[in-house]
């Protein structure tokens, strides 16, 4: 269903503050771009201020509400942030939503990255492109629970269930790059799940400086034998990828259990790691006697493979007869989860997230 309200947005990054406003169909404005103001809150501050103006006035109808993703730690709820990474002026806690409030005279909510990412595509991309298929086939099975993972500069998550994002009480839930590193526990988990993770492992197995790596986007070609280099180096190095992700989503998966979908520049190269990812999380795990048992209780099928795809829509479907009774019931035992890329493409499910979000929070209040 359309609705032609308009949401102004912010893609936040440490090198550009990217403003736009969006509407339900997308992008209704080019957007603006400004170089971002990263150590300095005054000029940062300025920066928020023009680039919202700039497409409010280009606007075709008046905004409704401002609604984007900020990097935290923050008090999102109160749209307060307390940045100490790549955000350092934000660093000591600054009311950046009331204040944004003030200066526009809208509603204006901030969300985390990976949150956003997760509502969009359970609004709009895997979550009900899942279902569908499901009802498609007459299967009884339906999913209402979302994390999403983000593969990029780190490893992000969020989680959607029954519609609603869970943030937790301080803003906090989803931080799944904290779990412990499969490869490496000592280490947490987003060190062997992103970008640099990637070109550490491609320097490493070569020999090769990490300043000479290539980028993921190279490797994943080499990989593919579309560029010269270390093609078994490379494989590797997406496949250790694989692993630590699947690790983390395999402990995460044992609280949440829904769909999964990944998002982020580094899921362009699925190819390279889902089945990896999926036979960490389809592993052996021990008792302290050596016996060992399934990782987790799900079975765990790749969306992005055509066989697993029609695997997982099938599932174990039968009809069981109520005791004493001449009542059936269509059953399906399997548990099961499926792991897909993003729909939408991952700023897209951003945008959407922040759109919804919002006109959500006005509707309810």
């Amino acid at each position: 269903m359309s609705d032609e309200r308009i949401v102004l947005t912010l893609d936040a990054g440490g090198t550009n503050f990217v403003f736009s406003a969006v509407d339900s169909t997308g992008e209704v404005v080019e957007p603006v771009r400004l170089p971002a103001e990263t150590k300095d809150l005054t000029k940062s501050l300025a920066t928020i201020v023009d680039g919202f103006t700039q497409v409010s006035q280009r606007s075709p109808r008046k905004p409704v509400a401002i609604s984007f993703a900020f990097p935290g730690p923050a008090d999102y709820p109160r749209g307060i942030i307390d940045n100490v990474g790549n955000l350092p002026a934000f660093a000591g806690g600054v009311a950046l939503g009331p204040y944004l409030e003030e200066q526009f005279q809208l509603p204006t909510f901030i969300n985390n990255d990976g949150d956003l990412f997760a509502y969009g595509e359970a609004i709009a991309g895997l979550l009900p492109a899942v279902n569908k298929m499901l009802a498609d086939a007459d299967s009884p099975k339906r999913y209402r629970t979302l994390f999403a993972v983000t593969l990029g500069t780190g490893l992000g998550g969020g989680l959607v269930h029954n519609g609603e994002l869970f943030i937790g009480d301080n803003s906090n839930a989803g931080e799944v790059w904290l779990l412990r590193n499969r490869l490496h526990p000592e280490c947490f988990a987003e060190e062997g799940a992103c970008i640099r993770a990637i070109r550490g492992s491609y320097a490493r197995i070569t020999g090769t400086s990490l300043d000479d790596a290539p980028t993921p986007q190279e490797i994943g070609s080499i990989a593919e034998g579309e560029m010269p280099g270390d093609s078994s180096a490379a494989i590797a190095s997406f496949t250790e990828l694989g692993q630590v992700v699947g690790d983390a989503l395999a402990n995460a998966m044992t609280l949440l259990d829904g769909l999964v979908v990944v998002g982020g520049g580094i899921a362009n190269s699925h190819r390279l790691f889902m089945q990896p990812l999926i036979d960490e999380m389809q592993g052996r795990i021990k008792t302290y006697d050596g016996r060992e048992m399934d990782r987790i209780v799900q079975k765990v099928f790749n969306l992005e493979s055509a066989d697993q795809t029609d695997a997982f829509v099938a599932g174990a479907n039968k009809t069981i007869r109520v005791p004493g009774s001449n009542r059936t019931l269509s059953y399906d035992p399997m548990k099961r989860i499926g792991i897909g890329v993003s729909r939408l493409g991952t700023s897209a499910a951003v945008s959407v997230g922040a759109h919804a979000f919002a006109l959500n929070a006005i509707d309810s209040q």
